[in-house]
């Protein structure tokens, strides 16, 4: 009986550690996928361009892989695949060693960057429709058409205890699309286009317009909550952090605006520009301390959130074009429409490592652990890593 008890004992004991040698292995796998993961425009549903692990200490360049076909479209990453569609609609996925392994031609035009959600990836089109295409099955789940072009990624966002593909359209209309099906959920009207991304942060979407207003939605209740009138037309995206939300109108006036509840509690300029030749597309970076942004001057501004005094300003190389700056711990990267690509120093904005790609630069880098990807306009994808 006692060796009965004994053998039975050990036998528990070993499925104990076989449990929890599993539970450590796929802790550690999640956060390898985690990791391996930007799946969305500027990495996260608030859009702030930030990312949770440091960049590479040393870049090198790791491959180049060449499309040769041109794009608008910023690099997304899904467990270690990037992702980006061309501007005559294919759609392109190379893995982390830099071989195709992914390839669906949607044969239209299409400037949007792509968002993935579980294993679905959706992209808009410049014929209105924003597609649902299976990774795995590499074929069409959904179609839902609007009736203006789209040229923004999509978001995602808890709508109504749903899953929702939330986008701008240029017939003026935010949409609200369940992700699983394509059914409407609900859409919104503006006053004008909407160019730009939705940022989404504590049950609410956050999205300019290109009537000037920036609107507030309560995902919960479906209700248009607040608007907030801007000096010029909005073609960029929103970025949040906390309950701060910051953003850029087209002349280059940057604006923090305190959100509470899903109302404008507080707002003011933290830049404002006194004339209006300013061409500002660039979405800001934030961190808990500093916001980060391009202005059409050529700089890279560090702005302190407490005091709103410029921590300093670096001047790059060459216009500033559409790219947005992306936040990695104590390094910022940067590209610039002439091609080149920079790291700097957060705190002291001095340049730490630049490479010049020879190619126009116009999407925002896609950061994982130990890499980053930049896409050129001409469709040649670089990746950089560890030396």
């Amino acid at each position: 009986m006692d060796k009965y008890k004994q053998m039975k004992n050990n036998i528990f004991f070993i499925l104990f550690v076989i449990s929890i040698n599993a539970g450590c292995r796929g802790s550690g796998l999640s956060e390898n996928n985690a990791s391996n993961d930007w799946k969305l425009f500027r990495g996260n549903p608030e859009l702030s361009g930030s990312a949770d692990f440091p960049l590479p200490e040393n870049p090198v360049l790791m491959w180049t892989y060449k499309s040769d076909s041109r794009t608008s479209s910023s690099p997304v990453v899904n467990n270690g695949v990037t992702y980006w569609c061309d501007k005559r609609g294919l759609v392109i996925g190379i893995d982390i060693n830099g071989n195709k392994v992914f390839e669906f031609d949607l044969q239209t035009a299409v400037e949007a960057t792509p968002m993935i959600y579980d294993s679905t990836l959706y992209i808009g089109r410049i014929d209105g429709i924003m597609t649902a295409i299976s990774l795995s099955k590499q074929e069409i789940v959904w179609d839902f058409e609007t009736w203006g072009q789209i040229c923004a990624s999509a978001n995602i966002a808890d709508f109504a205890g749903k899953n929702a593909v939330v986008f701008g359209s240029y017939d003026n209309y935010l949409y609200c699309i369940d992700a699983k099906n394509g059914i409407e959920l609900n859409r919104f009207e503006s006053g004008y286009y909407l160019n730009g991304a939705v940022a989404i942060h504590n049950n609410c979407a956050v999205f300019g317009g290109c009537d000037g207003w920036l609107r507030i939605i309560n995902c919960n209740n479906g209700i248009a909550s607040d608007s907030l009138e801007l000096d010029t037309y909005i073609p960029a995206s929103p970025a949040i952090i906390d309950n701060f939300c910051y953003v850029g109108d087209h002349s280059g006036n940057i604006y923090e605006i305190q959100i509470e509840n899903g109302k404008v509690f507080k707002h003011k300029k933290l830049i404002s520009v006194s004339d209006d030749n300013g061409n500002n597309v660039s979405v800001p970076a934030i961190t808990s301390k500093a916001v980060y942004f391009l202005s059409h001057d050529r700089y890279l501004y560090s702005i302190d959130r407490k005091s709103g005094i410029i921590n300093w300003k670096y001047l790059l190389k060459g216009n500033t074009g559409e790219s947005s700056p992306v936040i990695c711990h104590d390094k910022i990267i940067v590209c610039t429409k002439s091609g080149i690509i920079s790291i700097i120093d957060a705190e002291k904005g001095k340049l730490v490592w630049e490479y010049d790609t020879g190619e126009q630069i116009l999407a925002s880098p896609a950061v994982i652990k130990n890499n980053f990807f930049v896409l050129t306009s001409k469709g040649t994808l670089f990746c950089f890593g560890n030396s």
